[in-house]
């Protein structure tokens, strides 16, 4: 519950965007259009979202010099915006979680643009709307935003006539002229008001409902999906409604990931970046400035903030034991090893495979180049090939293992034919160990993390492939329900180089043996 002066401060910045508002909706750029022109204008703009948002939301779509506050461009809505938008306005019944990145405007085309755009629609699509956030200040605040545009937005009022409204969204609910009512809830309270009207809601939006305290507990993400489901849901005239839920995906056991595991429910899940690394919303960010993003929040934040990938640290590694760093010349290893675990030898692609490959400097152990991805058998050994054409090209010679369990059979087919193909045969030498408990096994050389010795190539921070496995390690626990395919492999190809820098350590040394009594012979 905000304080009396929060509740002000909160208001007085209301204020300051309503009349950010109006001052760039004053000047509408048409004010010469004839009436049929004017229709026209306006019956495209019913059709097409994104030139609805570019019209009557300049303020939302430009952007600012940081310095000087003078506009610089329009970021125009990426595609999945119109998507998601254009679904919402054809599907009257519709159940979906829109899973989109931090700073990529679930709330402001969820929350704002879309319910006005069916709100203007020549005939309206909305007229009851609900807006659920994490407490009731939090969804009084998203109401403030559409009240802002209804009274002072002068490009709706100029085309849709005044939208003065009765209510004020610090009180949680008001209705506009044209008699669509809107509602704030926070989240686990009664909604006991939906039900005591004559028109029950036709747009529900729960807003970022998951937060990292609650999804720490199960019990609490259990409760709240059931009041998601049945309190509110419930509230409905059987579920006729646009029931919309937006975040993105903070933890594995939440709300969200809950209801979108839900059957019939529609997810647009979109990550902020592509598997080149290249941004999806390209129209507000460049791929320069989502890598500084990236080496700014760290790779955990990243990934849970913006690639819907939350990583729970794990019992063995944690993230302040990695470390990136320039590569050293590549004359400078004494010697590469690619330890390949190919999880099983069929060819689907449901199935996670690793391949590593490790180098060792003196007594320093670099991560180099990864393969860890669901893939067929053929991609996983087509990577190895290009991997050792790529090393002759660089002057290096690679020593290639797998577990000599995998060595037989489809999987060796495979290497063979690709061979065939290429001229060549890959040396892979079969690692015939005796392979102690995976977990013991990993574990054991996690104080290599921990004491320094381990480095990775920083040139191969963004790579899709590094990034999985570093998920896999860092999540790696005893009885983990997740991949471990990276991990072990990371293991194999460890315990090689090791195992091959004791053995070129021992000297043997050679001496007469003193002979004592019979009883020794």
């Amino acid at each position: 519950m905000l304080s009396a002066d929060e509740r002000k401060k909160a208001y007085e910045e209301w204020q300051a965007h309503c009349r950010e508002v109006q001052s760039m909706t004053e000047a509408t750029p048409l004010k010469r259009e004839t009436p049929a022109k004017r229709e026209q204008r306006i019956r495209h703009l019913r059709k097409d979202y994104a030139a609805f948002c570019e019209y009557y939301f300049p303020h939302f779509l430009t952007l600012r010099d940081k310095v000087t506050g003078e506009a610089v461009r329009i970021i125009h809505n990426a595609p999945f915006h119109n998507q998601a938008a254009n679904r919402v306005k054809s599907t009257a019944d519709l159940k979906a979680v829109f899973m989109w990145p931090r700073g990529h405007a679930k709330s402001t085309h969820m929350d704002v643009f879309t319910p006005l755009w069916l709100m203007f629609q020549e005939h309206r699509l909305i007229s009851f709307m609900v807006v659920v956030g994490k407490s009731q200040d939090a969804a009084n605040r998203l109401l403030g935003d559409i009240q802002a545009e209804l009274q002072f937005n002068k490009r709706i009022i100029d085309d849709f006539g005044e939208q003065a409204t009765a209510g004020d969204w610090t009180e949680g609910e008001f209705t506009s002229r044209s008699g669509v009512h809107f509602l704030a809830c926070g989240r686990g309270q009664s909604p006991r008001g939906l039900r005591q009207r004559e028109a029950r809601p036709d747009y529900i939006v729960i807003d970022d409902l998951d937060d990292d305290e609650m999804c720490r507990n199960k019990r609490r993400v259990r409760e709240m999906t059931d009041w998601v489901k049945e309190a509110l849901f419930g509230s409905l005239d059987v579920g006729r409604c646009r029931f919309i839920m937006v975040g993105n995906l903070i933890s594995k056991t939440s709300v969200l990931a809950n209801i979108a595991a839900t059957k019939g429910v529609h997810v647009s899940k979109v990550c902020a970046v592509d598997n080149d690394g290249n941004p999806v919303w390209a129209e507000k960010w460049t791929k320069a400035e989502a890598d500084a993003y990236r080496d700014f929040v760290g790779y955990r934040a990243w990934n849970k903030e913006m690639m819907h990938n939350p990583i729970v640290e794990g019992t063995v590694f944690r993230q302040d034991w990695i470390r990136w760093a320039k590569r050293p010349a590549w004359r400078e290893f004494s010697e590469f090893v690619l330890y390949i675990d190919p999880s099983w030898k069929g060819t689907q692609k449901n199935d996670t495979k690793a391949a590593k490959l490790w180098g060792k400097r003196g007594t320093d152990l670099w991560h180099l180049r990864a393969f860890v991805r669901k893939a067929s058998v053929g991609e996983l050994v087509r990577w190895c090939f290009d991997l050792n054409d790529w090393a002759a090209t660089v002057g290096i010679a690679i020593r290639f293992y797998m577990e000599a369990s995998f060595m037989q059979d489809l999987l060796l087919n495979e290497f063979t034919a690709e061979g065939e193909r290429r001229g060549y045969q890959l040396p892979i030498i079969g690692d015939k160990r005796k392979k102690p408990d995976k977990f013991a096994r990993v574990e054991a050389i996690s104080p290599l993390w921990e004491r320094g010795f381990v480095f990775y190539d920083e040139s191969q921070k963004a790579d899709p492939d590094m990034q999985a496995g570093m998920d896999q390690l860092l999540a790696f626990e005893r009885g983990m329900s997740g991949n471990d395919d990276a991990p072990d492999a990371d293991e194999g190809a460890i315990f090689l180089l090791q195992r091959h820098s004791r053995m070129a350590a021992f000297e043997p040394t050679f001496g007469l043996r003193q002979l004592g009594s019979s009883a020794n012979w």
